[in-house]
């Protein structure tokens, strides 16, 4: 044997030492044609996988589906979340069939002190939320689009296995009539295609409320504030699991009197909305 293979073979030795999530090649690998079977999330069967599709509204304070995650955990539920939003964007502009390919997004998720864990080959996700942008479903020009878009997204998460979701997004600081022109837009888009709403925007409608001088908006008066986004999340798990998020103890950091009256006011608009007729 020479010098220049023995160093081949140890240096492939080492890769299959240390490079545990490239084994092709190794001795130790399967066959090509018979992979190993890749670990299973630690949600996959006992939780939603939530593919998030949206906008800024999703992304900002460090990702609504961060908080809806660590809100699920200390619930005791489990839920697996992939994010994909796109600046400034309406519903339009995102490509559904695409992100919901099989062993596409979601293939597989960092966990643990920065692992990665592949989740079970094929559909990824098994409920897609959709919002469109702030003002679409309201706009002259843009409302048809908004219904349209659903139908059309509806159809084809449907087609990929997955349930569709609509998030009803919330009405602008200074125009807080927009709460009830969205929600009547949203309510129909999911009745005509048979999609749950998340009642988002009736959530923070009943927290101003509830405590006029909280703020939910950063300062250009659209945009979630931390308390915002918390009530988001916490509007979302009573809708996706049905359960109340009154006293939770994952907070985000919020005063607990805050964060208590945050998920009251989502419980509370949850039930109501479920109960309307």
């Amino acid at each position: 044997m020479t010098h220049s293979l023995r160093a081949l073979l140890r240096l492939r030795a080492a890769a299959c030492g240390i490079a545990v999530l490239a084994l092709a090649g190794c001795a130790t690998s399967p066959s090509p044609t018979t992979p190993a079977a890749p670990a299973a999330p630690a949600a996959a069967s006992t939780g939603p996988a939530v593919l998030w599709v949206g906008n800024s509204f999703f992304y900002y304070n460090n990702s609504l589906h961060g908080h809806f995650g660590r809100f699920v955990t200390a619930a005791g539920d489990r839920s697996r979340s992939t994010s994909v939003p796109i600046s400034g964007s309406g519903l339009d502009w995102h490509d559904m069939a695409s992100l919901l390919r099989p062993n596409g997004i979601g293939r597989y998720s960092f966990v643990g002190d920065n692992e990665i864990r592949f989740n079970p080959p094929g559909r990824q996700f098994d409920t897609v939320v959709m919002m469109d942008c702030s003002q679409c479903p309201v706009h002259p020009q843009l409302k048809q689009v908004f219904h349209d878009t659903v139908k059309a997204h509806a159809q084809t998460v449907r087609a990929h296995g997955a349930k569709p979701v609509l998030f009803m997004s919330w009405a602008y600081k200074d125009k807080p009539e927009m709460t009830q022109q969205l929600a009547a837009e949203y309510t129909a888009a999911g009745k005509a295609n048979n999609a749950q709403v998340i009642p988002v925007g009736l959530a923070f409608a009943r927290a101003i409320a509830l405590k006029p001088d909280v703020e939910l908006y950063v300062a250009d008066k659209r945009h979630p504030s931390l308390a915002g986004t918390y009530l988001s999340a916490a509007t979302a798990y009573a809708a996706l699991f049905g359960k109340s998020p009154v006293g939770v103890s994952y907070t985000a950091g919020l005063a607990p009197d805050l964060a208590r009256l945050l998920q009251t006011a989502a419980w509370d608009a949850v039930q109501a909305y479920k109960a309307a007729p």
